[in-house]
């Protein structure tokens, strides 16, 4: 499986802009986000999940808030 970047480390990747490229990809019926680290884009994770996944977009951009996270892309 491939790696994958924990919500407390994305936080603090924000914070220091060691991360600014980030994309929303539909999974199913939920949504993803993954941040590009120099060449790879790496998906975010929970401690219970290996991908963390969000039911809407308007939940996945309340996240995205508390984190710091000021743009995004969607892919459809």
């Amino acid at each position: 499986m491939k790696r994958a970047i924990e919500q407390e480390t994305l936080q603090a990747l924000v914070e220091t802009e060691a991360a600014r490229e980030f994309r929303v990809l539909r999974d199913g019926e939920a949504w993803r986000l993954e941040l590009r680290l120099s060449s790879k884009w790496l998906p975010v994770r929970s401690r219970r999940e290996p991908i963390r996944l969000w039911r809407s977009l308007t939940a996945l951009e309340r996240f995205c808030e508390t984190v710091g996270i000021k743009v995004l892309t969607v892919e459809l």
